[in-house]
């Protein structure tokens, strides 16, 4: 099973923090991650319960190392786009079908739950990988966090063995970034490159890559960018048989250092 981390991002009352921390031991999990949290005392301590372990073991980091580490960010939202046409919020998942999707993989992922006031901002959104919603009444549609969590939490435990590793948060970047520069080979309008690349995010993202997976598609975009242009091909030659002097060359230096140390001064 993945290693399932639940991320509160600024959260603004310790109360529901303890909550939190209660439901997630419910369910059987203990990686609580804090972002910008508000101050937490007793009434945290007090919420929590039996559950003083995941509240005291609660990891305080950044969103950006939460990003950096996770191979797979899903952000939990009460607002979804209404149309395919505007990607920031589409396609999303109930917590049900976010199980089907995650549930076989191994390797971190991070679920990210907003802001009690106003949720998580579009810049976070946009850095994820997958869309999560609840699927709630129209008349009251917003959720206290603690309960978000604690729904998510029932939904995703006891996930079964995991049957693969995803690819790394490295691999994915390197990859994304692979993509990034191909659209720039291929002359893809700068006015849709955010949009392009939300999308291409979302349908890499639900697709739980693995190393193997990753490599496939930089192979297919090397020998595209190749015959767009055929210098591409010399070019990445060169820079490897530059890369491959440049490691002899350390290996060479590493072994005349090893050699030297074993003279013995007279």
């Amino acid at each position: 099973m993945p290693e399932i981390d639940i991320v509160l991002v600024a959260p603004l009352y310790e109360g529901n923090v303890g909550f939190a921390a209660r439901v997630m031991k419910n369910f059987g999990f203990t990686r609580m991650v804090l972002v910008d949290p508000c101050p937490l005392g007793e009434e945290a301590k007090g919420r929590a319960s039996h559950a003083q372990d995941v509240l005291g073991n609660a990891e305080i980091c950044t969103i950006e190392d939460v990003f950096a580490r996770s191979s797979i960010v899903v952000a939990t939202t009460g607002q979804v786009s209404k149309s395919v046409c505007t990607p920031m919020r589409m396609p999303f998942y109930s917590p049900r079908e976010l199980r089907e999707r995650i549930g076989t993989a191994e390797g971190r992922v991070s679920i990210l739950f907003g802001r009690e006031n106003w949720g998580l901002n579009n810049e976070e959104v946009k850095r994820s990988d997958i869309i999560c919603t609840i699927p709630t009444s129209e008349i009251y549609p917003i959720m206290n966090l603690s309960h978000a969590v604690g729904i998510v939490c029932y939904e995703l435990a006891n996930l079964p063995s995991a049957q693969y590793r995803l690819a790394s948060p490295y691999e994915l970047g390197h990859l994304y970034r692979h993509i990034d520069r191909f659209l720039d080979s291929v002359h893809h309008p700068a006015f849709k490159r955010e949009s392009t690349m939300i999308m291409i995010r979302r349908i890499l993202g639900r697709a739980c890559l693995t190393t193997r997976e990753t490599s496939t598609i930089h192979g297919l975009l090397r020998r595209t960018e190749w015959h767009v242009d055929p210098d591409a091909l010399d070019r990445e030659k060169e820079a490897q048989r530059r890369h491959k002097n440049q490691h002899c060359e350390l290996e060479d230096n590493s072994n005349s250092d090893v050699d030297n140390s074993s003279i013995s001064p007279r």
